[in-house]
């Protein structure tokens, strides 16, 4: 066969195995139904008190109404008698996609890239649909997620703007069917204050003017580049809009418009009070909108976070203190100690290795003071404020994506299970690499 041929043979089967596949996708998604009624389960819309005995109609990918009464015609009937339904909950921090293996396998992580300055990168061009911890995570209630490349960096030598961070579901074969917002936040990791690295608990702001004359000098050098990249970013909006054909894009600069135009939020990474505290009189000064991704060092804060009205984004309850003089609860009460004084609190799993169990992490807050409805709060309608998204999640009202579980008990509750998951309005299957593991070997002979 001619090589022109053979281009064009080969050519001809990569478009018949593509329609094929197409088209086996397209008679599945048909098989589905579109439209369901959860009837005569205990609602809690997060919006308003719960609502025993309800109806939930979905269709067409969303919630069609909440209220008494029977399943309309030609739906898809599913008896909620004795069960509960909730929003699905939302993991406001996450890697999931990003990184499957970790250290035991560098080449499933994608989460960092060389250089200081990356704004031009989104987190779900790097996504992996595939991704195991997906479903895994997923069938514990949790139906849509942020994934943040980036975090962590040193931020005096690492990546600093580490790029834009996306929100998609925890379902679909590609990120298009997925996404949600691919442009959720910027990613920046806020530079380290001398004496700070660890985070520990000082004082208020007396440690950073008693820092050493060379370590905050290294950080006025950081803080003026970033500076300079806000700065440059206004100009550049300026000549575009001026006159777009004279001006040379720049896809770093294009970035961060939005970010200086307050469209898009800035996610503060900062683990220490005083970081914290010059990071929000920061982006206070250049009217910046921030959200806070911490620790335990934002109860040293909260008096700063309550009056700028910075939301905070809280690590895992369920992990070491920062040091030996710590208080052993410090991460447990944290939640409620925000949620009391008025700050608007989520939760993030940050790794994935607990991305599954943030209901626990809340549950946890709350048998250590936080309210059970400030906890489903932190995983429902905070997070998607937070994103700019609450019109269309976090709670159960019509008109809003049909993100939903349905429930045996509270969420909170180790011992509860999740009965039925909707995403999207699409009723997904409970099926994981765990469940699959345990039915393959309880065969065994």
């Amino acid at each position: 066969m001619k090589p022109t041929r053979k281009i064009f043979y080969y050519a001809l089967l990569a478009l018949v195995v593509v329609a094929g596949f197409a088209t086996v996708h397209a008679v599945y998604a048909q098989q589905q139904p579109t439209s369901y009624a959860i009837v005569g389960a205990k609602v809690f819309p997060i919006s308003g008190p719960p609502i025993d005995g309800a109806t939930v109609v979905i269709r067409d990918g969303k919630i069609a109404s909440v209220g008494k009464g029977g399943a309309p015609a030609g739906v898809k009937v599913i008896d909620g008698k004795g069960l509960e339904v909730y929003p699905g909950m939302f993991n406001a921090v996450t890697e999931i996609g990003l990184n499957e293996i970790g250290e035991g396998d560098p080449g499933s992580v994608d989460t960092q890239e060389l250089g200081e300055f990356n704004p031009q990168l989104v987190s779900a061009t790097a996504v992996n649909p595939a991704s195991d911890h997906i479903p895994v995570t997923r069938v514990d209630g949790i139906t849509h997620v942020i994934a943040a490349a980036g975090m962590g960096g040193r931020g005096g030598g690492g990546t600093i703007i580490a790029g834009q961070a996306s929100l998609f579901n925890l379902n679909g074969w590609t990120m298009d069917e997925m996404k949600i917002k691919r442009s959720a936040a910027m990613v920046i990791n806020w530079p380290t204050l001398p004496g700070e690295a660890g985070g520990g608990r000082r004082g208020g702001g007396g440690a950073a003017a008693a820092a050493p004359a060379a370590g905050r000098a290294d950080y006025d050098r950081r803080m003026a580049e970033i500076t300079e990249w806000f700065d440059r970013a206004r100009h550049y909006s300026a000549a575009m809009t001026a006159n777009p054909s004279s001006v040379e894009r720049d896809l770093k600069l294009e970035a961060l418009v939005p970010v200086v135009k307050g469209d898009l939020p800035l996610l503060v990474i900062a683990n220490a009070a005083n970081q914290i505290r010059e990071a929000i009189a920061y982006c206070d000064k250049q009217k910046l909108k921030m959200i806070l991704a911490t620790g335990p060092a934002a109860g040293e804060v909260k008096d700063v976070l309550k009056e700028k009205n910075i939301p905070v984004i809280l690590r895992p309850t369920l992990t070491l203190v920062r040091g030996e003089d710590s208080p052993y609860d410090e991460n447990l009460t944290l939640p409620g100690e925000l949620s009391k004084a008025g700050i608007k609190v989520a939760f993030g799993s940050y790794g994935n290795e607990f991305a599954r169990r943030l209901s626990q992490q809340a549950g946890v807050a709350v048998a250590y003071g936080m309210s059970h409805e400030d906890a489903m709060k932190a995983l429902t309608i905070n997070p998607a404020e937070m994103f700019g998204v609450g019109k269309d999640l976090g709670t159960i009202e019509a008109g809003k994506m049909a993100n939903i579980i349905v429930t045996n008990g509270d969420p909170l509750e180790l011992t509860t299970q999740v009965k039925y998951l909707f995403i999207k309005g699409q009723l997904v299957g409970m099926e994981t690499k765990h469940t699959k593991l345990w039915d393959e070997y309880r065969k065994r002979p």
